[in-house]
């Protein structure tokens, strides 16, 4: 049997494709209102929060002896209360007032992801901490009021920064019902740290920034086209 040969034309790279590979979406939009993963975020919340009754059912076990490890503002010996008076409170009736605002507050701070929350949080906790043991008044702070005041700030501001109507219009509702609230940030009651509430503020305003600030770097990486050899 003959075999004849099929003549086939050489192979060209005139047909091979350079152009750029279009853009991809990103996954995490930042101008996302509710987390990603709402059950995980309640989970966390959730814990954070019991955790605070457990720790208070310890101290009033033990007649309000862990209010000692508050913050002791201008004394070095009380520095280290920055670090504790968010999980103290003085008593019952001060756990209960700051439970509702943890809750909402943080489980809604947590719209792009638990790590950027808990980045979002170590700012408002230092910076309330700070801003306290640096011009508080006389005693001992303690309370989670500082984090709450910081998370709503950071709620109010986010939108403006991220230019996200959602998050805009999440914000004028929060406003409307405990924009009154933000009256705490002035002296006044002298029961009360205004210290702790007008910092946490400053850090939720200056963890908004620094998000919007990242995620703008994040999208203009993302929107360099990849080329395609």
């Amino acid at each position: 049997m003959n075999r004849t040969r099929e003549w086939r034309k050489p192979r060209s790279l005139d047909y091979v494709s350079t152009l750029p590979a279009p853009a991809q979406k990103p996954k995490n939009p930042v101008n996302r209102i509710l987390p990603p993963n709402p059950l995980q975020a309640l989970i966390v919340i959730g814990s954070f929060t019991v955790l605070l009754y457990v720790i208070e059912i310890v101290d009033a076990a033990m007649s309000g002896r862990l209010d000692q490890f508050g913050i002791q503002p201008r004394s070095l010996g009380g520095l280290d209360g920055i670090l504790w008076a968010p999980l103290l409170h003085h008593g019952w009736a001060h756990l209960f007032a700051n439970t509702l605002p943890v809750l909402i507050f943080g489980f809604l701070a947590m719209s792009n992801g638990i790590g950027q929350w808990v980045a979002v949080t170590l700012t408002i906790w230092l910076f309330s901490g700070v801003g306290v043991w640096l011009i508080g008044a006389e005693g001992t702070t303690v309370g989670a009021s500082g984090l709450a005041f910081g998370w709503l700030a950071f709620l109010l501001v986010r939108g403006l920064f991220n230019r996200a109507f959602g998050q805009i219009l999440v914000a004028v509702v929060l406003f409307l019902y405990w924009g009154s609230t933000l009256l705490g940030v002035l002296p006044g009651n002298p029961g009360v740290s205004w210290q702790g509430h007008l910092f946490g503020a400053i850090g939720g305003i200056l963890a908004a920034w620094l998000v919007s600030m990242a995620n703008k770097a994040n999208r203009s990486e993302s929107s360099t086209p990849a080329s395609a050899a």
